[in-house]
């Protein structure tokens, strides 16, 4: 695979509907597990009075949403979606920037804290909180620690690459993006940590919705790229395919 820049800046690839539609379904799955435990009254809705420490009506965070069936079956499936699909979003990502970056230490780590992020997602998504809280709050935290340290790391690389001369201006809106993550994530700690579920759960969901709208900026790079998938037989007799870039 490699990622090739497009000639003309008028054209738009394809592949920029990729980063869209991963964030997209991720996005809209999450919100649809909110709604069906709505409908079964197994959380509180937003703006609404509840108890943190309420069992049988709980705060609206993720994990609750999605602790008991048919709303867990969607989250299991919409994070290993996240998971898996967005190991194969960043893999496009790193295939992207790797003939751009001097720094190769750069691009892996990215590419690295990328799917250590996807890998929380799966857990978080496949042990429910009611079922094993302890590897689930492990999969959250590699989700948004991981997840955040990432964002700010892809924004380093969307600078120094500077695809089209858009480097800086997609970078100042990710950093901005990456901020406001960051904050969010460390605002929801301390007040989760209080026992401030009221304020908590609001930034856990901000926290969420941000991160995917930062992976849906991969659109604007993709949009100048196109990749293709070429292999090669080691045997000298039979060549099943030339492995060359396509330069348009």
């Amino acid at each position: 695979m490699q990622g090739v820049r497009r000639g003309e800046m008028s054209s738009c690839s394809s592949w920029a509907a990729m980063p869209i539609l991963y964030s997209g379904s991720v996005v809209t799955g999450l919100w649809l597990v909110y709604f069906m435990a709505i409908i079964d009254e197994q959380i509180a809705p937003f703006g609404s009075t509840y108890s943190c420490q309420s069992e049988s009506f709980q705060p609206p965070y993720i994990s609750m949403a999605g602790n008991y069936p048919p709303a867990s079956c969607i989250l299991g499936q919409v994070m290993n979606l996240a998971g898996y699909g967005g190991v194969v979003l960043f893999c496009y990502r790193f295939f992207q920037v790797k003939p751009r970056l001097k720094e190769v230490w750069l691009n892996v780590s990215a590419l690295v804290a990328n799917c250590i992020n996807c890998f929380g997602m799966t857990l978080a998504g496949n042990f429910q909180y009611a079922a094993d809280p302890t590897i689930h709050n492990i999969g959250a935290w590699l989700s948004f620690v991981v997840g955040s340290v990432a964002c700010w790391l892809e924004t380093w690389i969307t600078i120094k690459i500077d695809i089209k001369n858009e480097g800086m201006k997609i970078g100042i809106i990710r950093a901005l993006l990456s901020g406001v993550i960051t904050t969010c994530m460390v605002l929801f700690t301390v007040l989760d940590a209080q026992g401030d579920c009221t304020s908590a759960v609001p930034l856990e969901w901000a926290l969420v919705m941000f991160i995917f709208l930062f992976y849906g900026t991969f659109a604007v790079e993709f949009r100048h790229s196109r990749f293709e998938t070429t292999c090669t037989d080691t045997c000298p007799s039979t060549k099943v395919t030339s492995c060359r870039p396509s330069q348009q």
